[in-house]
């Protein structure tokens, strides 16, 4: 009988492992420069940690089955329940403000597709403990301090920001009642997948005339620059003040990364958890699904039984930012760890010293690889030693047996024979 990998799901053969990897080292040591501490939590939970944050409906969207015990437990398929459970718990004992990150494995059952895999790594980022605008600030500039060090620029990509308060009011402006906000907030998210007699259908579903679907229609395609929030009040007719997004402005400046945002009032985020800043990175042709998406979520550690705490944060899954590095070219050809030597003899002399060798150079902490074949062709050897990308060869012959060995600098083709001390402090040098 013959098997593969379940429908939605990858093997991480050792170039693909490489690159996984390497990714999650950039997420890492990304979030541990901008402060963040790492955290995890069990691969599975009680189903109702799900239910309580997005409600029965995501029963259908989860791989959940019963224990022995007859509990109702479900694989992860995000972290931000566990997060706000664990924050819950010791809440009063966790110094303030609270900068968490982690890169869980999750899993959904769900339709795969381009960008969206049943099982997936994902980069979280939160902040709580801090209501104001900074935070959001700090978690925006860390996704983007991420895509820069990924060699992505804002020609690639753009983070759009929005407020769920300001949209709420536009919309009430508009005419939609407060029975309809969900619906309407439900269309904005969905509008980019939706056709036009679609979003007219949905828009006019929510009481809207013909004039006012097509402002609306209008509204939720325009796009403003950092800096540019009067020119955004004025166009749209918002009377409101946008204290929140005007402080978040002047943040988003100050942290230096303006040219990377734009103001996007479509985006809204489909969670309901949301309750003001919310925002997504998307690549800029808008081929592929959002790159992130996150926002700010004030009342949700209340929902799990915790005191008020003001949260912020993201999450960036590896598959559609694999995609996109790919697609413009940024995708590294090979991440896999480079040996520092590697190591054959090029005599029946030199082999009796092999084994002995390689293990010194083993324990002096570097990472060693060596020929298992009988060749003595030393041509077919340094071959071979290149093909593995190791930087240096160390070629053992009769000489050996005195301390002396061959070293060959595989990058710029030097060669000199060395004792074995001077051969760890020049491998260990470069």
């Amino acid at each position: 009988m013959k098997f593969q990998a379940p429908k939605g799901t990858r093997d991480f053969f050792p170039r693909e492992m490489a690159w996984r990897n390497h990714l999650i080292d950039a997420w890492r040591r990304v979030s541990i420069r901008n402060g963040f501490e790492q955290v995890d939590g069990p691969i599975f939970e009680s189903l109702d940690l799900y239910k309580v944050k997005s409600g029965e409906g995501i029963v259908n969207e989860l791989f959940h089955f019963e224990d022995r015990g007859e509990r109702e437990l479900a694989i992860r398929p995000e972290f931000t329940p566990t997060l706000a459970r664990m924050v819950a718990e010791r809440a009063g004992a966790l110094p303030k403000p609270i900068k968490w990150f982690c890169t869980p494995n999750l899993c959904r059952a769900e339709r795969p597709q381009r960008g969206r895999l049943r099982e997936f790594w994902q980069w979280n980022v939160d902040i709580l403990g801090l209501e104001t605008p900074v935070a959001d600030a700090e978690c925006i500039f860390t996704a983007v301090d991420l895509l820069s060090e990924l060699g992505l620029r804002p020609e690639h990509v753009r983070v759009k920001i929005s407020h769920r308060r300001t949209v709420r009011h536009i919309l009430a402006k508009m005419g939609v009642p407060e029975e309809g906000m969900t619906g309407a907030f439900d269309l904005l998210d969905r509008r980019d997948k939706l056709t036009t007699e679609e979003f007219t259908t949905g828009a006019t579903k929510l009481g809207l005339d013909a004039d006012r679907v097509a402002r609306f229609d209008q509204i939720c395609r325009l796009k403003y620059g950092v800096g540019k929030l009067d020119q955004m009040r004025d166009q749209i007719g918002v009377d409101e003040e946008m204290a929140d997004l005007a402080a978040l402005d002047a943040e988003l400046r100050a942290f230096g990364i303006a040219p990377w945002c734009e103001y996007d009032l479509g985006i809204v985020r489909g969670l309901a958890y949301y309750t003001g800043t919310v925002f997504e990175v998307h690549e800029t042709s808008g081929a592929l699904r959002a790159l992130a998406g996150g926002g700010r979520y004030d009342q949700l550690i209340e929902i799990f039984g915790g005191p008020s705490t003001p949260a912020v944060g993201f999450g960036m899954g590896d598959v559609v930012l694999s995609n996109v590095l790919m697609d413009k070219g940024l995708m590294p050809e090979d991440v896999s760890p480079r040996p520092d030597v590697y190591v054959f003899a090029a005599t029946e002399g030199g082999a009796a010293g092999l084994s002995a060798t390689v293990a010194d150079l083993r324990r002096a902490g570097l990472h060693t690889r060596f020929s298992y074949k009988a060749s003595r062709s030393v041509g077919k050897l340094i071959k071979e030693a290149s093909a593995s990308r190791a930087r240096f060869a160390v070629i053992l012959d009769d000489h050996s047996a005195h301390g002396r060995v061959s070293l060959k600098n595989l990058d710029s083709g030097e060669q000199h024979v060395v004792s074995v001390e001077e051969l760890l402090k020049l491998v260990a040098a470069k």
